[in-house]
């Protein structure tokens, strides 16, 4: 079964860099601490701010008059087939396909709820979509957007550009390009904001680091190496008080617990082979994380910090990134390996449907969602 992991983790990563390039060696401005020691994890429990909840405004129901006008959809990136499905959530069936530019990654809505946008990775581009009328509107260049997120104050854009070992600050309207800021390390695609906004935690996928980034004066504070041999970092993000960020690793089949004020890691949650998305519910008390390699899901509580329930799909699968439900009573993920889409009972656990989709399917987004605005991603959502 290991083989059959590493096999499937390889694959993964040869399909997302297929098309990457040679890039030439990076430093970054100012010199960013880098620690390549393996720092002591330390277990211990931090104490629990009260009266922060930066999930208090994602509760089910809780849906801004300007998301409100969209119809329920879940949009589906089709990463090996440069195209878009459309489900119907009612009916789970695929009601739309479009085409969009090549090695679509993921769906992200806009910070100000109003545009989703498709990161055509390879093509360049990003393709904006209507989610009232769900049809996709007229390409826009950028470089290599294997992710895109938004600055808490909605001011800028933040391009991943995985490939080419950048994170692109652009106008968040027009996509101009402010800043480009290049960052010592390979893959970085994945991350979270700091409570104030004034700094992300972000993975790098290739180099087994993550990174401290301060989004305000565009410069790298810290590079900090994961305390294992071989650590393949996913998805970011954080827990409702801030005080503890969640990084899943493909290759450690868990997920990190970091303390992002101190930027060290302190603790490691095991939660199956192939850790690799990370969806917060709707409730804003738990975590869900998909294990792609194992063709499972683990439910992680933020008040004890452990796994709490462990659900696996029938007949295996690959679950990769998604999103929940705006009443929180599905959870919805693309099957990475198996052109599909899987809709989970969040109560029970029980598979609810298998959707087939186009192939590869990656970081689908369901809309509307509860929130006042879009920090990226599929969805993350204050």
């Amino acid at each position: 079964m290991l083989g059959i992991a590493l096999i499937a983790g390889a694959v993964g990563v040869i399909l997302l860099n297929q098309h990457a390039r040679d890039s030439p060696p990076v430093e970054a401005s100012p010199k960013p601490i880098v620690s390549h020691r393996k720092p002591k994890i330390i277990h211990r429990r931090l104490a629990h701010a009260a009266t922060l909840d930066l999930y208090a405004h994602d509760r089910a129901g809780m849906i801004s008059a300007v998301a409100r006008r969209a119809p329920a959809r879940v949009y589906v990136p089709n990463s090996a087939g440069d195209s878009v499905d459309v489900i119907d959530p009612r009916t789970y069936r695929v009601v739309d396909r479009f085409p969009v530019g090549a090695l679509p990654q993921h769906v992200t809505p806009s910070h100000d709820l109003k545009t989703l946008y498709v990161n055509d990775d390879v093509g360049n581009t990003l393709t904006p979509i209507d989610p009232v009328t769900g049809r996709p509107g007229k390409a826009i260049a950028v470089d290599d957007p294997y992710n895109l997120y938004f600055t808490t104050d909605g001011r800028y854009a933040i391009v991943v550009a995985e490939r080419l070992r950048r994170l692109d600050f652009r106008d968040a309207h027009t996509f101009q390009l402010v800043r480009a800021l290049t960052v010592p390390c390979a893959g970085v695609n994945h991350m979270d904001f700091s409570s104030n906004g004034r700094y992300v935690i972000a993975s790098c996928e290739f180099s087994g680091r993550l990174l401290k980034v301060d989004v305000r004066r565009f410069r790298v504070l810290g590079v900090r190496t994961l305390p294992r041999r071989f650590s393949v970092p996913q998805d970011v993000r954080s827990s409702p008080d801030a005080r503890v960020f969640y990084v899943a690793d493909l290759a450690a089949g868990g997920v990190w617990e970091v303390d992002p004020a101190h930027f060290k890691v302190i603790g490691f949650i095991r939660t199956g082979s192939g850790a690799h998305g990370l969806v917060v519910g709707r409730s804003g008390k738990v975590l869900y994380v998909a294990n792609r390699n194992e063709g499972s899901v683990a439910v992680i509580s933020f008040r004890s910090r452990k796994v709490i329930h462990k659900w696996h799909i029938p007949g295996g699968g690959s679950p990769d990134m998604g999103d929940v439900s705006a009443n929180g009573k599905v959870l919805w993920l693309s099957g990475r390996y198996n052109s599909a889409v899987y809709a989970i009972d969040t109560r029970t656990g029980r598979l609810i449907a298998r959707i087939p989709v186009g192939a590869s399917p990656h970081g689908l987004s369901v809309w509307p969602q509860p929130g006042r605005y879009s920090l990226g991603h599929t969805g993350n959502m204050r």
